[in-house]
């Protein structure tokens, strides 16, 4: 444990202040530019359809959960390895008095952490934005809790994956895309139990039941049977800790070097 709080400290810091951090950080803050477009539009022309928690609910949710997650998730996750083969720092990381295993579960949680840290900044801005004139209701409260648990959730069980893919997978990052926008976004409509095989079903059916509000139609929602919500953290749970546990396992047996 105490290798694991090391790699994760060192990983945090320095994560934190490299280039695609900056950059993935204007990404997350596009919907913060979408939420005050609307409310400016709100107030100069009175337009009143829509108010802004069913445009957080709906639209912007939509983003982080089944677009910006992913994507953080993808390029983070898949590097935990992959940056240290390309940058010929593998070998001197693994000749370090620190297992393997602490090595990856270190630098997993490091770029988790950074991941998380985004995706809350980007989704709180836009909460605030959208729901100023709700901030005393202590439901709307809630359900910001609800979501960010939620994304957190999908991070780690995401961001495990990812790393697992890349632990194995010289293009880890294609095969990610392929299962991110194909995979993920596709088989989640197949009606019955097939849609229980993708992990954002899973995230969904935590959602909380505010995106029914005022009988319109919700984006998230659409064809989900959704699962029982101990069934759901559970499932979360077990898919974060068992493609961890392959990643390590496979970081340990392989034999990488820089011609692979």
């Amino acid at each position: 444990m105490k290798s694991i709080r090391e790699v994760f400290a060192f990983y945090a810091f320095y994560g934190r202040k490299t280039r695609r951090t900056l950059a993935f950080l204007l990404i997350a803050l596009i919907p913060v530019a979408i939420a005050t477009i609307f409310r400016f539009r709100q107030a100069f022309e009175g337009d009143g359809s829509y108010d802004g928690l069913y445009l957080f609910t709906n639209v912007i949710m939509t983003f982080f959960l089944q677009f910006l997650v992913l994507i953080l998730t993808l390029f983070f996750g898949t590097s935990v390895l992959s940056e240290e083969v390309e940058g010929r720092t593998l070998t001197y990381l693994v000749t370090r008095p620190v297992s393997k295993a602490a090595l990856l579960v270190g630098k997993y949680l490091a770029y988790s952490l950074i991941v998380s840290v985004l995706v809350w900044t980007g989704l709180v801005a836009c909460f605030l934005i959208l729901c100023f004139a709700r901030l005393g209701e202590a439901q709307v409260w809630m359900v910001l809790l609800r979501y960010l648990g939620v994304l957190t959730l999908g991070i780690l069980a995401y961001g495990a994956f990812f790393t697992f893919l890349g632990s194995f997978l010289k293009k880890s990052i294609m095969v990610g895309l392929i299962f991110s926008f194909g995979w993920e976004n596709v088989i989640q409509y197949f009606p019955g139990s097939t849609q229980r095989f993708a992990i954002v079903h899973y995230l969904k059916s935590l959602l909380p039941g505010v995106l029914q509000s005022r009988g319109r139609f919700s984006f998230l929602t659409f064809r989900l049977n959704p699962t029982s919500w101990p069934v759901s953290i559970l499932t979360l749970l077990l898919i974060t800790a068992g493609f961890l546990t392959l990643a390590v396992l496979l970081f340990q047996s392989k034999e990488y070097n820089y011609e692979d």
